[in-house]
């Protein structure tokens, strides 16, 4: 798929066929993900992969427009890490073009993904901080939940 067709082909897609995607795949949307331009090439990103079930059914009591997630296969939380950020406050729009490139990366991978908002909501960023357990530092931003689409 080219570039043209994948920005203006991209739809939000909540619903997902109960099939596993594979580690490679994920490398790829990753890949993809930090290919991205960022100020002063600082790449302040981090990335969760979220496969595990379990996980997946807590979300929704922090995210409660990420109820898709429960059927999901997969999520990703991107995440500013604020050790390496440079150009103070560029992380919440590196990480913003980091998500933008995972979103097109999965429509041309045949995914459907929906952006679910982190950042700003305080509420989000906490729930998921403690969530994942992560360090002061790290301050989630997006969470892109995908898979394989059920509808069009």
């Amino acid at each position: 798929m080219d570039t043209l067709t994948a920005i203006h082909t991209r739809r939000r897609i909540r619903e997902y066929r109960d099939k596993y995607i594979s580690v490679v795949l994920v490398l790829e949307l990753l890949k993809a993900a930090m290919a991205s331009p960022s100020a002063r090439n600082q790449q302040p990103w981090e990335f969760v992969v979220i496969t595990d079930p379990d996980l997946r059914k807590e979300i929704p009591a922090v995210c409660p427009f990420a109820q898709m997630i429960v059927d999901a296969p997969l999520a990703i939380l991107v995440c500013g890490n604020l050790k390496i950020e440079t150009a103070q406050g560029s992380w919440v729009i590196d990480c913003a073009a980091a998500t933008q490139n995972l979103l097109l990366a999965a429509h041309a991978l045949g995914f459907g993904a929906v952006w679910t908002g982190v950042y700003p909501r305080e509420a989000r960023m906490d729930g998921l901080t403690k969530l994942f357990d992560l360090p002061e530092y790290i301050l989630p931003h997006s969470l892109v939940v995908l898979g394989f689409p059920a509808q069009e």
